[in-house]
């Protein structure tokens, strides 16, 4: 006889299961939780796909800019004429550039940083100054003013012209016997009592120190060209002057006291030269500071090998009192290679937010000597700088985001027997820092999204089948008890 079970085995029409088609509060409950585990787990993986993955590698530093390195800078200084302020690069090979002004400029600031003028104008490279060969006869012809008189002397005369000196300096003995012999011709030629338009004078800065702070006054001897009522500053009460960078020789001097005389001779003919063109002397005079600090800023190119930029007092025909010089300064921005423009900085920031914390590490803090170090003192900043270069490959072709460079500061104050200066000395590293993106595959995104979606459903199925199976039995058992 044949079985049922054998009989079974060879239906064309066969049922689905009940437990397969038959919802179920167990089911239900099993589906909004595997449809809450597949939207956490794809959202976990786009954000893995959208999130950028890089790998950092250190190699040898192959710069597209060649062998010259870009710095730039603003710096402040309260206690530094621009009239004296140069800026200087040397480095281990032997270069030495003195008083670059190509690519720098400079404005007259007070002491709280702020702009007191327009651009100083530092003028063109002056010849080898000539001093003549006058010999000190001893005789006095410019008049010697004090603290207490320059004032009035200053309201007397249409022009005064005021040698300020130091007995100790070199440059101010060579220039006496000269200026001196020129205001006795002066003197003769244009008499004070009976003329009146000129007066040759000098002060004694070791003297009368206060009246040549007033007039920021840090080199000696330091020539001022000051033009009575024409120039009066209504904010202050105080006149502009021109300095005098010219030959120092009797002659010169004398020609250019006459060509400031001139235009003033005769009243009448006052604004008929008003629009003479300049004369031969007139490059030889310049504004003088209207503010014994200077705002530095611009930029120079240096070789990537070991080296200094110094910021000091200097001047060919001049001296200086170390003790008095102070070289304290603020940092408003002072980086290496080319300027990141903001837009791609910011770019680069939601990639790595930790890049550009060292591009501009001194910027915003400030130097002070506040004399309580004492004199000669030299601010130093000692920087090792390593280049930093993220590349990307989101496309077929690599492309370089950003190059920049990143450095580490470290500053201090000491004391030196020669000049102080601003010295920022800085040391490339060889190697360089490559930051690499790399870009995740899409099609490795869909296969692991595919892989959620199927493996939780399937688990999700498994157990709700082991469920539905043991609820049954379960029933099943309770009602075999009961009968």
């Amino acid at each position: 006889m044949v079985s049922t079970n054998k009989l079974k085995s060879v239906d064309f029409y066969r049922k689905i299961p009940r437990d397969l088609t038959e919802a179920s509060l167990s089911g239900a409950g099993l589906s909004i939780v595997a449809a809450l585990a597949m939207m956490f787990l794809f959202g976990m993986e786009l954000n893995n796909y959208l999130t950028v993955d890089t790998s950092t590698s250190v190699i040898v530093d192959n710069s597209s800019d060649g062998e010259f390195l870009r710095i730039d800078f603003n710096l402040s200084f309260p206690s530094l004429s621009c009239e004296f302020a140069s800026v200087d690069v040397s480095d281990v090979l032997g270069t030495n550039r003195l008083n670059i002004t190509k690519t720098i400029r400079k404005f007259s600031i007070d002491h709280d940083l702020k702009p007191t003028g327009s651009e100083f104008n530092s003028g063109p490279v002056l010849h080898l100054i000539n001093h003549g060969d006058e010999v000190d006869e001893g005789s006095e012809g410019s008049v010697s003013l004090k603290a207490h008189n320059f004032d009035q002397y200053l309201h007397q005369y249409p022009i005064l012209v005021v040698n300020f000196y130091a007995p100790w300096c070199y440059w101010s003995n060579r220039l006496k016997p000269s200026w001196e012999k020129a205001a006795k011709i002066i003197r003769e030629r244009y008499d004070p009592e009976i003329d009146g338009r000129i007066l040759l004078a000098k002060v004694d800065c070791t003297e009368e120190g206060d009246l040549c702070r007033r007039n920021h006054i840090q080199g000696y001897p330091s020539i001022r060209i000051f033009r009575k009522g024409s120039d009066i500053r209504d904010e202050h009460g105080h006149h502009d002057h021109e300095s005098y960078y010219g030959d120092r020789d009797t002659d010169s001097l004398v020609k250019t006291m006459e060509g400031l005389v001139a235009p003033i001779a005769v009243e009448s003919q006052r604004h008929a030269l008003e629009h003479k063109p300049e004369n031969a002397t007139e490059h030889l005079k310049r504004p003088a500071p209207s503010a014994g600090g200077c705002r530095i800023e611009g930029y120079v190119r240096v070789k990537k090998v070991p080296g200094n930029l110094m910021i000091s007092a200097r001047s060919g025909a001049h001296s200086f009192d170390s003790t008095q010089m102070n070289l304290s300064h603020v940092i408003s921005h002072f980086s290496f290679g080319m300027k990141v423009l903001p837009r791609v900085m910011s770019d680069v920031k939601r990639l790595l937010p930790y890049i550009g914390r060292s591009y501009d590490r001194l910027n915003g803090r400030s130097f002070i000597n506040h004399r309580d170090v004492g004199a000669n003192v030299t601010i130093e900043h000692y920087l090792q700088v390593v280049k930093t270069e993220v590349v990307t490959r989101r496309s077929s072709a690599e492309q370089k985001l950003i190059e920049e460079y990143e450095y580490t500061a470290h500053s201090s104050l000491a004391q030196t027997v020669y000049m102080p200066t601003a010295k920022f000395h800085f040391e490339l590293s060889p190697m360089q820092v490559l930051i690499t993106e790399n870009p995740k595959s899409f099609s490795h995104f869909i296969t692991n999204v595919c892989a959620i979606i199927g493996g939780v459903f399937t688990v999700a199925g498994i157990l709700d089948s082991i469920l539905h199976n043991t609820f049954r039995m379960i029933k099943k058992v309770e009602l075999g008890k009961n009968f």
